[in-house]
């Protein structure tokens, strides 16, 4: 019993995770995703995944990106890249929103001279830069 149980795990369907990440369209071709698999930038269940370990339905992939980091569950396997309404299709994202960009520093409006006048002279020039604490 414990030896057809076995079996039909192994008998599952299942795909190289470079070619179900490019299926996903996460990367743009085959090679990108054998290299981030390579460089241990993708993980399958807890593992660092090289790019010939086997994905099967159910499987938790995180991918790290320089966006950032992104969670996905498999749901459906393909070997064949698809429009991306399908690729869509085979996982679930269960990705953390992205952290709040940084507030720019205060805004400085420009400083305008008048027209007509002449353009400030290294000493005033100097003087400017004083005022506004970039020396």
């Amino acid at each position: 019993m414990a030896a057809r149980a076995a079996a039909a795990i192994q008998a599952a369907p299942a795909v190289r995770i470079d070619r179900w990440l490019w299926a996903t369209r996460l990367y743009k071709s085959r090679s990108l995703a054998a290299e981030a698999c390579d460089g241990g930038k993708v993980k399958v269940n807890g593992h660092t995944a090289k790019p010939h370990k086997l994905v099967r339905a159910g499987d938790a992939v995180s991918v790290t990106h320089p966006a950032g980091r992104k969670e996905f569950t498999v749901v459906a396997l393909a070997e064949r890249r698809g429009p991306a309404s399908e690729a869509r299709q085979l996982y679930e994202d269960h990705s953390p929103p992205p952290p709040p960009r940084e507030e720019r520093s205060v805004f400085v409006p420009p400083q305008f001279r008048p027209h007509g006048t002449r353009r400030p002279t290294k000493r005033e020039r100097r003087q400017i830069e004083k005022l506004r604490g970039r020396r």
